[in-house]
Protein backbone atom coordinates (compact mmCIF):
# COMPACT_ATOMS: atom_id res chain seq x y z
CA UNK A 1 0.00 0.00 0.00
CA UNK A 2 1.32 3.12 -1.21
CA UNK A 3 2.16 5.70 1.84
CA UNK A 4 0.25 9.16 2.60
CA UNK A 5 2.26 12.09 2.41
CA UNK A 6 2.56 12.13 5.78
CA UNK A 7 3.47 8.90 6.98
CA UNK A 8 6.01 9.52 4.02
CA UNK A 9 7.75 12.36 5.57
CA UNK A 10 7.81 10.49 8.95
CA UNK A 11 9.66 7.41 8.00
CA UNK A 12 11.72 8.35 4.85
CA UNK A 13 15.41 8.35 5.18
CA UNK A 14 14.79 6.32 8.67
CA UNK A 15 16.08 3.06 8.99
CA UNK A 16 16.10 2.30 12.87
CA UNK A 17 17.70 -1.14 13.01
CA UNK A 18 20.44 0.14 11.16
CA UNK A 19 20.85 3.31 13.55
CA UNK A 20 20.97 0.82 17.25
CA UNK A 21 17.29 1.59 17.27
CA UNK A 22 17.76 5.42 17.39
CA UNK A 23 14.51 7.13 15.79
CA UNK A 24 16.79 9.63 13.68
CA UNK A 25 19.32 8.44 11.18
CA UNK A 26 23.06 9.57 12.05
CA UNK A 27 24.96 12.08 10.83
CA UNK A 28 27.76 11.36 8.56
CA UNK A 29 30.89 13.58 7.99
CA UNK A 30 33.82 12.45 6.06
CA UNK A 31 36.05 12.59 3.16
CA UNK A 32 38.41 9.47 2.33
CA UNK A 33 36.45 6.20 2.44
CA UNK A 34 38.88 2.93 2.49
CA UNK A 35 38.85 -0.58 0.96
CA UNK A 36 40.12 -3.44 2.24
CA UNK A 37 41.74 -4.46 -1.05
CA UNK A 38 41.70 -3.29 -4.30
CA UNK A 39 39.58 -5.58 -6.07
CA UNK A 40 36.61 -4.21 -3.62
CA UNK A 41 37.66 -0.40 -4.58
CA UNK A 42 37.37 -1.21 -8.36
CA UNK A 43 34.27 -3.03 -8.37
CA UNK A 44 32.73 0.44 -6.76
CA UNK A 45 33.85 2.65 -8.79
CA UNK A 46 32.01 1.02 -11.52
CA UNK A 47 28.94 1.96 -9.76
CA UNK A 48 29.65 5.99 -9.98
CA UNK A 49 25.67 6.58 -10.52
CA UNK A 50 24.38 4.59 -7.68
CA UNK A 51 23.99 6.09 -4.04
CA UNK A 52 27.12 4.15 -3.04
CA UNK A 53 30.43 5.83 -0.43
CA UNK A 54 33.22 6.35 -2.90
CA UNK A 55 34.56 9.45 -2.13
CA UNK A 56 33.13 12.00 0.44
CA UNK A 57 32.72 14.53 -2.51
CA UNK A 58 29.76 11.97 -4.07
CA UNK A 59 27.89 11.80 -1.26
CA UNK A 60 27.15 9.39 2.48
CA UNK A 61 23.95 7.84 3.45
CA UNK A 62 22.86 11.38 5.36
CA UNK A 63 22.96 12.46 1.68
CA UNK A 64 21.00 9.56 0.23
CA UNK A 65 18.65 9.77 2.79
CA UNK A 66 17.69 12.85 2.07
CA UNK A 67 17.57 12.62 -1.44
CA UNK A 68 15.48 9.66 -1.62
CA UNK A 69 12.82 11.39 0.91
CA UNK A 70 12.88 14.57 -1.33
CA UNK A 71 12.49 12.51 -4.80
CA UNK A 72 9.41 10.52 -2.96
CA UNK A 73 8.41 14.48 -2.32
CA UNK A 74 8.52 15.31 -5.86
CA UNK A 75 7.08 12.00 -7.11
CA UNK A 76 10.74 11.19 -8.81
CA UNK A 77 13.25 8.72 -9.33
CA UNK A 78 16.72 10.26 -8.26
CA UNK A 79 17.73 13.21 -6.82
CA UNK A 80 20.79 15.30 -6.56
CA UNK A 81 21.16 17.69 -3.08
CA UNK A 82 22.96 20.55 -3.89
CA UNK A 83 24.81 23.20 -1.67
CA UNK A 84 22.31 26.13 -2.14
CA UNK A 85 19.12 26.87 -4.54
CA UNK A 86 21.09 28.95 -6.78
CA UNK A 87 23.17 25.87 -7.58
CA UNK A 88 20.04 23.72 -7.74
CA UNK A 89 19.22 25.83 -10.52
CA UNK A 90 22.87 26.51 -11.85
CA UNK A 91 24.60 22.57 -11.88
CA UNK A 92 21.39 21.32 -14.15
CA UNK A 93 21.79 24.09 -16.67
CA UNK A 94 25.40 23.79 -16.84
CA UNK A 95 25.07 20.32 -17.23
CA UNK A 96 22.29 20.21 -19.88
CA UNK A 97 23.72 23.11 -22.03
CA UNK A 98 26.66 23.77 -24.00
CA UNK A 99 28.46 26.31 -26.24
CA UNK A 100 25.65 27.26 -29.09
CA UNK A 101 22.48 26.17 -27.50
CA UNK A 102 19.37 28.35 -27.04
CA UNK A 103 17.82 28.38 -23.55
CA UNK A 104 14.25 29.88 -22.70
CA UNK A 105 13.59 31.59 -19.31
CA UNK A 106 10.43 33.55 -18.19
CA UNK A 107 10.43 36.89 -18.02
CA UNK A 108 9.65 36.15 -14.08
CA UNK A 109 12.35 34.38 -13.21
CA UNK A 110 14.14 34.53 -9.94
CA UNK A 111 16.18 37.16 -10.13
CA UNK A 112 20.01 35.12 -9.43
CA UNK A 113 18.60 32.78 -12.27
CA UNK A 114 18.63 35.48 -14.51
CA UNK A 115 21.85 36.97 -13.79
CA UNK A 116 23.36 33.58 -14.11
CA UNK A 117 21.60 33.11 -17.62
CA UNK A 118 22.89 36.77 -18.98
CA UNK A 119 26.45 36.01 -17.19
CA UNK A 120 28.33 33.32 -16.65
CA UNK A 121 26.04 30.95 -19.27
CA UNK A 122 26.51 34.06 -21.72
CA UNK A 123 30.13 33.66 -21.30
CA UNK A 124 29.52 30.39 -22.16
CA UNK A 125 28.09 30.99 -25.70
CA UNK A 126 25.05 29.90 -24.38
CA UNK A 127 22.24 32.42 -26.02
CA UNK A 128 19.38 33.13 -23.71
CA UNK A 129 15.67 34.62 -24.52
CA UNK A 130 12.91 35.65 -22.20
CA UNK A 131 9.31 35.05 -22.70
CA UNK A 132 5.86 36.04 -21.19
CA UNK A 133 5.12 33.91 -18.28
CA UNK A 134 1.55 33.67 -19.11
CA UNK A 135 2.62 32.78 -23.13
CA UNK A 136 0.33 30.47 -24.91
CA UNK A 137 1.44 27.62 -26.26
CA UNK A 138 1.37 28.59 -29.85
CA UNK A 139 3.10 31.74 -29.15
CA UNK A 140 5.84 29.93 -27.33
CA UNK A 141 6.40 27.64 -30.30
CA UNK A 142 7.44 30.80 -32.52
CA UNK A 143 10.12 31.31 -29.64
CA UNK A 144 12.00 27.72 -30.80
CA UNK A 145 15.01 28.03 -32.60
CA UNK A 146 16.55 24.87 -33.81
CA UNK A 147 19.52 24.68 -30.56
CA UNK A 148 17.08 25.43 -27.95
CA UNK A 149 17.57 22.76 -25.62
CA UNK A 150 16.05 23.50 -22.24
CA UNK A 151 12.38 24.96 -21.65
CA UNK A 152 13.02 26.61 -18.01
CA UNK A 153 9.99 27.54 -15.89
CA UNK A 154 9.28 29.20 -12.81
CA UNK A 155 5.48 28.47 -11.22
CA UNK A 156 4.13 30.58 -9.59
CA UNK A 157 6.73 33.45 -10.96
CA UNK A 158 9.13 35.03 -8.64
CA UNK A 159 8.12 38.34 -6.56
CA UNK A 160 4.63 38.96 -9.11
CA UNK A 161 3.13 34.91 -9.08
CA UNK A 162 2.35 33.99 -12.38
CA UNK A 163 0.86 30.62 -12.82
CA UNK A 164 2.23 28.92 -15.95
CA UNK A 165 0.47 26.40 -17.93
CA UNK A 166 2.97 24.24 -17.57
CA UNK A 167 1.53 20.28 -19.42
CA UNK A 168 0.91 23.04 -22.15
CA UNK A 169 4.30 24.25 -22.54
CA UNK A 170 6.22 21.42 -22.08
CA UNK A 171 4.12 19.67 -25.06
CA UNK A 172 5.62 22.25 -27.25
CA UNK A 173 9.36 21.45 -25.62
CA UNK A 174 8.97 18.34 -26.13
CA UNK A 175 7.54 18.45 -29.44
CA UNK A 176 10.49 21.00 -30.21
CA UNK A 177 13.40 18.26 -28.73
CA UNK A 178 13.58 20.20 -25.53
CA UNK A 179 14.01 19.60 -22.00
CA UNK A 180 11.58 21.01 -19.37
CA UNK A 181 13.30 22.60 -15.88
CA UNK A 182 10.72 23.86 -13.29
CA UNK A 183 11.74 25.91 -10.36
CA UNK A 184 9.07 24.20 -7.69
CA UNK A 185 10.62 25.50 -4.72
CA UNK A 186 6.55 27.37 -4.20
CA UNK A 187 4.95 24.60 -5.00
CA UNK A 188 6.82 21.66 -3.20
CA UNK A 189 4.24 19.09 -2.28
CA UNK A 190 1.05 20.56 -3.85
CA UNK A 191 2.47 20.39 -7.53
CA UNK A 192 3.90 17.03 -9.05
CA UNK A 193 5.97 18.05 -11.64
CA UNK A 194 6.59 14.77 -13.65
CA UNK A 195 2.89 14.44 -14.01
CA UNK A 196 2.75 17.97 -15.82
CA UNK A 197 5.37 17.10 -18.36
CA UNK A 198 8.86 17.83 -16.30
CA UNK A 199 11.98 16.58 -16.90
CA UNK A 200 14.07 18.14 -14.23
CA UNK A 201 12.35 20.06 -10.91
CA UNK A 202 14.71 22.06 -8.82
CA UNK A 203 14.04 22.45 -5.12
CA UNK A 204 15.57 25.64 -3.06
CA UNK A 205 15.58 23.02 0.61
CA UNK A 206 16.61 26.35 2.37
CA UNK A 207 12.74 27.38 2.40
CA UNK A 208 9.97 25.21 3.42
CA UNK A 209 12.27 21.54 3.79
CA UNK A 210 14.40 23.36 6.36
CA UNK A 211 11.82 25.25 7.45
CA UNK A 212 13.52 26.78 10.39
CA UNK A 213 15.90 29.39 8.84
CA UNK A 214 19.34 28.09 9.76
CA UNK A 215 20.59 26.30 6.35
CA UNK A 216 21.16 26.70 2.94
CA UNK A 217 20.64 23.65 0.57
CA UNK A 218 19.20 22.79 -2.75
CA UNK A 219 17.96 19.48 -4.90
CA UNK A 220 17.42 18.51 -8.08
CA UNK A 221 15.18 15.76 -9.13
CA UNK A 222 14.75 13.59 -12.46
CA UNK A 223 12.42 10.71 -13.20
CA UNK A 224 14.24 8.88 -15.53
CA UNK A 225 17.67 7.50 -15.91
CA UNK A 226 18.38 9.30 -19.20
CA UNK A 227 18.31 12.48 -17.02
CA UNK A 228 19.86 11.05 -14.09
CA UNK A 229 23.33 10.17 -15.95
CA UNK A 230 22.94 13.96 -16.82
CA UNK A 231 22.14 15.32 -13.68
CA UNK A 232 24.17 13.35 -11.71
CA UNK A 233 27.45 13.30 -14.00
CA UNK A 234 26.94 17.36 -14.51
CA UNK A 235 26.67 17.97 -10.43
CA UNK A 236 29.86 15.66 -9.42
CA UNK A 237 31.78 17.31 -12.93
CA UNK A 238 31.28 20.64 -11.13
CA UNK A 239 32.69 19.39 -7.67
CA UNK A 240 28.92 20.04 -6.35
CA UNK A 241 28.47 19.00 -2.31
CA UNK A 242 26.47 20.20 0.43
CA UNK A 243 27.64 20.28 3.77
CA UNK A 244 25.83 16.93 5.66
CA UNK A 245 25.23 18.71 8.92
CA UNK A 246 22.74 20.93 6.82
CA UNK A 247 21.41 17.77 4.71
CA UNK A 248 20.41 16.33 8.22
CA UNK A 249 19.08 19.26 9.39
CA UNK A 250 17.01 18.90 5.92
CA UNK A 251 15.90 15.65 7.13
CA UNK A 252 14.71 16.60 10.23
CA UNK A 253 12.28 20.02 8.78
CA UNK A 254 11.35 17.37 6.56
CA UNK A 255 9.53 15.26 9.70
CA UNK A 256 7.20 18.63 10.34
CA UNK A 257 6.74 20.21 6.35
CA UNK A 258 3.60 18.86 6.09
CA UNK A 259 2.04 20.56 9.18
CA UNK A 260 3.92 23.52 8.86
CA UNK A 261 2.54 23.51 5.08
CA UNK A 262 -0.73 23.41 6.24
CA UNK A 263 -0.89 26.03 8.92
CA UNK A 264 1.02 28.61 6.86
CA UNK A 265 -1.10 27.60 3.86
CA UNK A 266 -4.20 28.71 5.88
CA UNK A 267 -2.48 31.78 7.35
CA UNK A 268 -1.54 32.74 4.26
CA UNK A 269 -5.32 32.62 2.96
CA UNK A 270 -6.31 34.44 5.82
CA UNK A 271 -3.64 37.21 5.65
CA UNK A 272 -4.26 37.59 1.74
CA UNK A 273 -7.80 37.70 1.79
CA UNK A 274 -7.55 40.63 4.36
CA UNK A 275 -4.99 42.41 2.73
CA UNK A 276 -7.21 42.11 -0.47
CA UNK A 277 -10.32 43.58 1.30
CA UNK A 278 -8.02 46.83 2.63
CA UNK A 279 -8.76 49.82 0.69
CA UNK A 280 -4.84 50.93 0.64
CA UNK A 281 -4.52 47.53 -1.85
CA UNK A 282 -4.46 47.26 -5.84
CA UNK A 283 -4.55 43.74 -5.82
CA UNK A 284 -3.30 40.74 -4.10
CA UNK A 285 -1.02 38.28 -6.00
CA UNK A 286 -1.41 35.17 -4.52
CA UNK A 287 -2.21 32.26 -6.78
CA UNK A 288 -5.23 30.89 -4.80
CA UNK A 289 -7.15 34.26 -4.82
CA UNK A 290 -8.60 35.32 -8.65
CA UNK A 291 -6.37 38.75 -8.58
CA UNK A 292 -3.15 36.62 -9.55
CA UNK A 293 -2.35 35.76 -13.03
CA UNK A 294 -3.31 32.40 -13.90
CA UNK A 295 -5.41 31.72 -11.08
CA UNK A 296 -7.24 29.06 -13.24
CA UNK A 297 -4.31 27.02 -13.86
CA UNK A 298 -3.51 27.09 -10.37
CA UNK A 299 -7.11 25.70 -9.52
CA UNK A 300 -6.66 22.92 -12.41
CA UNK A 301 -2.91 22.00 -11.24
CA UNK A 302 -2.09 22.69 -7.65
CA UNK A 303 -3.49 20.79 -4.38
CA UNK A 304 -3.02 23.79 -2.08
CA UNK A 305 -0.44 26.54 -1.47
CA UNK A 306 2.02 28.20 0.73
CA UNK A 307 2.25 31.17 2.88
CA UNK A 308 4.41 33.33 0.45
CA UNK A 309 2.47 36.12 -2.08
CA UNK A 310 2.72 39.71 -3.44
CA UNK A 311 0.82 42.68 -2.61
CA UNK A 312 0.13 46.22 -5.25
CA UNK A 313 -0.77 49.04 -3.40
CA UNK A 314 -2.80 51.80 -4.43
CA UNK A 315 -1.02 54.07 -7.05
CA UNK A 316 -1.24 56.70 -4.77
CA UNK A 317 1.27 55.59 -2.52
CA UNK A 318 4.86 55.85 -3.12
CA UNK A 319 7.97 53.34 -2.45
CA UNK A 320 8.53 55.87 0.37
CA UNK A 321 5.53 54.98 1.83
CA UNK A 322 5.81 51.55 1.61
CA UNK A 323 9.33 51.86 2.95
CA UNK A 324 7.76 53.26 5.85
CA UNK A 325 4.72 51.10 6.26
CA UNK A 326 7.08 47.92 5.93
CA UNK A 327 9.58 49.59 8.68
CA UNK A 328 6.83 50.30 11.11
CA UNK A 329 5.81 46.53 11.39
CA UNK A 330 6.72 44.41 14.67
CA UNK A 331 6.23 40.95 13.50
CA UNK A 332 7.33 40.69 9.96
CA UNK A 333 11.10 40.80 9.87
CA UNK A 334 13.03 42.25 6.68
CA UNK A 335 14.61 39.60 4.90
CA UNK A 336 15.11 38.39 1.40
CA UNK A 337 14.81 34.02 2.07
CA UNK A 338 11.14 32.88 2.99
CA UNK A 339 9.86 29.11 4.29
CA UNK A 340 11.06 29.37 7.70
CA UNK A 341 8.34 29.66 10.54
CA UNK A 342 8.46 33.28 10.85
CA UNK A 343 6.73 36.02 9.01
CA UNK A 344 9.03 38.85 6.48
CA UNK A 345 8.17 41.72 4.18
CA UNK A 346 10.24 42.49 1.25
CA UNK A 347 9.53 45.46 -0.76
CA UNK A 348 10.36 44.46 -4.41
CA UNK A 349 9.38 47.56 -6.30
CA UNK A 350 12.80 48.24 -8.13
CA UNK A 351 13.60 44.41 -7.85
CA UNK A 352 11.44 43.23 -10.50
CA UNK A 353 13.86 42.92 -13.34
CA UNK A 354 11.83 42.28 -16.90
CA UNK A 355 13.02 42.48 -20.39
CA UNK A 356 10.04 41.53 -22.20
CA UNK A 357 8.00 44.14 -20.74
CA UNK A 358 5.80 42.31 -18.42
CA UNK A 359 4.95 42.16 -14.88
CA UNK A 360 3.53 45.65 -14.96
CA UNK A 361 1.46 46.29 -11.98
CA UNK A 362 -1.04 48.84 -10.30
CA UNK A 363 1.63 50.51 -7.85
CA UNK A 364 4.58 50.23 -5.34
CA UNK A 365 4.91 46.21 -4.22
CA UNK A 366 6.27 44.34 -1.50
CA UNK A 367 5.95 40.44 -0.78
CA UNK A 368 5.13 38.57 2.30
CA UNK A 369 5.84 35.83 3.82
CA UNK A 370 3.24 33.66 6.61
CA UNK A 371 5.00 32.20 9.41
CA UNK A 372 3.38 30.66 12.44
CA UNK A 373 3.15 33.39 14.19
CA UNK A 374 -1.36 34.12 15.29
CA UNK A 375 -2.43 35.63 12.67
CA UNK A 376 -4.88 38.04 15.02
CA UNK A 377 -1.77 39.31 15.83
CA UNK A 378 -0.06 39.32 12.47
CA UNK A 379 -3.66 41.39 10.63
CA UNK A 380 -3.13 43.70 13.87
CA UNK A 381 0.64 44.76 12.98
CA UNK A 382 -0.75 45.07 9.03
CA UNK A 383 -3.63 47.44 10.45
CA UNK A 384 -1.02 49.58 12.18
CA UNK A 385 1.36 49.58 9.25
CA UNK A 386 -1.26 50.73 6.47
CA UNK A 387 -2.10 53.56 8.82
CA UNK A 388 1.48 54.66 8.66
CA UNK A 389 1.20 54.16 5.15
CA UNK A 390 -1.46 56.25 4.59
CA UNK A 391 0.48 59.26 6.17
CA UNK A 392 3.67 58.81 4.90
Amino acid sequence: MAKKFETALVQAGRNPTKQYGFVNPKLTRGSTVLYPDMATKLATGKHILEPVDIYGLCGNETHFALEAAIAGIEGGSHAQVTSSGLSAITVPLLAYLKAGDHLLVPDSVYGPTRTFCDGLLRRYGVDTSYYDPMVSAKALRALFKPNTRVLFTESPGSHTFEVQDIPALAEVAHAAGAKVFLDNTWGIHHFQPFTKGVDVSIQALTKYPGGHSDIILGAVVVNTEEDWRWLRLGALELGNYASPDDCWLALRGLRTLHIRLKAQEAAGLQVARWLAERPEVARVLHPALPSCPGHELFLRDFTGSCGLFGVAFQPEFSAAAVVAMINSLKLFGIGASWGGYESLVLPTTGTIHRSEGTGAFEGNMARFHIGLENVDDLIGDLEQGLAVLRTA
